[in-house]
């Protein structure tokens, strides 16, 4: 398989190079976490500094006799070497039996500068403070992007890339396939293989129907409005036993193994949190096709998915702003940063274009104000909101 350098991810794990902290790389299944790993490890070995990376990779069948956290903290303290850098690579951690233990126990040493990647259910973002006892830096990674998509490809043109892009999605590991079944049916596999097996052994789950169902609602319904109530009254209107508190259960599993992002309603104007329903974004929209197929195609919620895994990549906390009964599709905050977004498949219709400028021509604040479009146009300014062409705006992003 080819491989592209994701300098985005690449920069970050830079940025905390050295520090005491225990750096763990998150993110769905086949996202390619270990790959970034090995990048970042021969970007070491390339500076010439002498350093020494032990590095522990448990799909490798020479891994099996450190599956125990004894053999892993016995085998990386035979490694070290006094006076150099010493880094630890651990690749799927979570399949060596009692691994935080030996993690923590090289953490205490203070001689080595900790990485690790693992399964997204057993390694979730709500369960490190529990696991580590040390402090600990996560890197978030994601699917490809559109920038990195034609870094893959070896493509220029922003727009034809795009459309590639919408129907082939981000998923690595899909691109070495020849047709869109293919494609489609790896990814698939991922989904039921890797992410829905991992959240069924993690919670013992015994009803995995049920989490299929929940699991292909929340595709079929990117970017509405959802709450457990909805979904368990969807289901149980299909025939399938359901209640809030199992539904409830089932989405908080979903999104901890990285495969649904939730987003939360914000009130601008009040400027609170709204505890009526959430919505909720799918890791990669190329998921949505190989399980759902192309029924039904509504590429206005696919490029609203799109732009919101990509704002969070960028390092946006993203919701959906509530302004007078109108809604603004993203208010994304950075730092000090805040930009308001809406996004439309089409604004060619005058009737279209200003429905989707009212909610932000209400907001009052100076804060930038987008909508993303296919415009096939150079960004163009309308009563101080910019208009961008979608492709031309998600390809810029690197």
């Amino acid at each position: 398989m080819k491989l592209i350098r994701r300098q985005h991810y690449l920069s970050k794990l830079t940025e905390v190079e050295g520090t005491p902290d225990i750096k763990v790389i998150t993110g769905v299944r086949r996202c390619g976490k270990s790959k970034l790993l090995d990048s970042f490890a021969d970007d070491i070995r390339e500076r010439g500094s002498g350093a020494n990376i032990i590095q522990v990779n448990f799909n490798l069948a020479e891994s099996e006799p450190l599956m125990e956290w004894h053999a892993l903290y016995d085998h990386v303290e035979s490694q070290y070497i006094k006076g150099a850098v010493n880094y630890i690579f651990i690749d799927e951690v979570q399949m060596c039996e009692g691994f935080e233990r030996a993690v923590n126990s090289l953490h205490a040493t203070e001689r080595y500068d900790i990485y690790l990647t693992g399964s997204n259910a057993f390694l979730m973002s709500s369960d490190l403070a529990t696991l580590f006892t040390g402090r600990t830096f996560e890197i978030p990674v994601y699917p490809f992007s559109l920038s990195e998509f034609m870094q893959y490809y070896g493509l220029t043109d922003a727009e034809s890339a795009f459309k590639r892009y919408v129907l082939e999605g981000g998923m690595p590991g899909s691109y070495v396939y020849r047709t869109d079944e293919t494609r489609y049916s790896y990814v698939a596999d991922v989904f039921d293989t890797l992410i829905v097996r991992d959240i069924r052994q993690k919670h013992d789950i015994r009803n995995v129907d049920m989490l299929d169902r929940v699991a292909d609602f929340l595709m079929d319904n990117t970017s509405n409005v959802t709450s457990p109530k909805r979904v368990a009254d969807a289901l149980t209107s299909c025939g399938l036993k359901a209640n809030d508190k199992t539904v409830g259960a089932y989405l908080s599993y979903l999104c901890d193994a990285f495969a649904f992002y939730k987003m939360r309603r914000y009130d601008t104007r009040g400027k609170r949190y709204l505890s009526s329903g959430n919505k909720y974004y799918l890791v990669d929209h190329s998921f949505r096709y190989a399980k759902l197929g192309m029924r039904n195609m509504d590429y206005g919620r696919v490029y609203e998915n799109m732009v919101a895994i990509e704002l969070m990549r960028q390092g946006y906390e993203i919701y959906a702003g509530m302004l007078y009964k109108k809604e603004i599709d993203f208010v994304a905050m950075r730092h000090s940063e805040k930009i308001y977004i809406q996004v439309s498949d089409n604004i060619t219709d005058s009737s279209t274009f200003e429905r989707e400028c009212a909610p932000l021509l209400a907001v009052r604040d100076a804060y930038p104000k987008f909508i993303l479009a296919n415009t096939h146009h150079d960004t163009y300014t309308y009563e101080g909101i910019e208009v961008h062409d979608l492709a031309t705006w998600l390809a810029a992003c690197a």
